[in-house]
């Protein structure tokens, strides 16, 4: 028995038992509808722009841990370090338990929806009204399962920060604890980071490498202004010779590479490697022209 299409973009059917279709309505979480109005299940495997969403989702939580903990502390660079990597085992830890929560359970692989266009992100915004008298609720998981994920991880961020991060602080570091304020910042936020996911997820993912490059530069600017020494030979050997600065400034190629690699896709490799050359080029940017802009050097006659 073939139904009728549904009205609406995200209204389908799902078939029962008897080989008939049900009545129009939202499709389970895990299935979404296709053209002829049928919830068919989500089993594409997801692209690697997907997987590069997911991991800029992520990188933002541990970004943010990492400043403000460097921004708070006033430890020696071995404390620092070691609340560093707490972080980072925080963040992954969180990453790897989502993706063994999601289906299938267990795996590290998942199976999603292809994600269409902007509006698959917003389906609360396309329940039909047919006929101007009764609207049919479809709102649904559409982007199966990239939108959940991405919460299920912020949850899991808080848990371990409450139980892994609270643990070191309380036992390793006696009072006054400036480590501390990194965790009462993690706590504001996060959950900040989860309205910001639930107003403008679609947003995110059609813009988030082009938001990593610009920001990498920016931040790679931001971290070269505040050095005093605005010369050529001082950036340069700032940037060599101290540790940190050098952590800081392959942190900010790291990062520049993979939004240039989320932008391309890499579907030619061929010609998409070549652009990667680019990713020094806001640093040296900076510290070649940095002696023609110093403040200092302006005056009013």
């Amino acid at each position: 028995m073939i139904a009728p299409t549904c009205p609406g973009l995200y209204c389908g059917r799902m078939q029962t038992t008897d080989d008939n279709w049900g009545s129009c309505g939202a499709c389970p979480r895990g299935f979404r509808t296709n053209l002829t109005s049928h919830c068919v299940p989500c089993d594409h495997d997801p692209l690697l722009y997907d997987w590069m969403y997911l991991g800029f989702m992520a990188l933002l939580v541990l970004v943010l841990h990492w400043f403000f903990i460097d921004m708070v502390s006033k430890r020696a660079n071995r404390d620092i370090v070691a609340m560093h990597m707490c972080a980072l085992m925080e963040v992954v830890t969180a990453c790897l338990v989502t993706l063994f929560l999601s289906e299938p359970v267990g795996s590290l692989a998942f199976k999603s929806c292809r994600v269409s266009g902007l509006s698959d992100w917003y389906t609360l915004l396309h329940n039909p009204t047919p006929n101007y008298e009764t609207t049919l609720h479809c709102t649904q998981e559409a982007v199966y399962p990239l939108y959940t994920l991405v919460l299920i991880m912020y949850g899991l961020c808080v848990v371990l920060l409450m139980v892994i991060r609270c643990f070191i602080c309380s036992v390793f570091f006696k009072v006054p604890n400036y480590f501390t304020l990194a965790v009462y910042h993690a706590l504001y936020f996060l959950p900040i980071l989860v309205f910001i996911h639930a107003v403008a997820a679609g947003l995110i993912y059609y813009s988030y490498p082009y938001i990593i490059i610009i920001l990498s530069m920016m931040s790679s600017a931001a971290h070269f202004s505040t050095k005093p020494t605005q010369t050529t030979e001082g950036l340069l050997y700032s940037s060599v010779c101290d540790l940190r600065n050098a952590v800081i400034l392959i942190g900010h190629w790291l990062l520049h590479a993979y939004g240039i690699i989320s932008v391309t896709g890499f579907k030619d490799p061929v010609f998409h490697g070549p652009l990667l050359a680019l990713v020094p080029a806001p640093a040296a940017f900076y510290i070649i022209t940095a002696p023609f802009t110093d403040p200092s050097k302006f005056h009013n006659d």
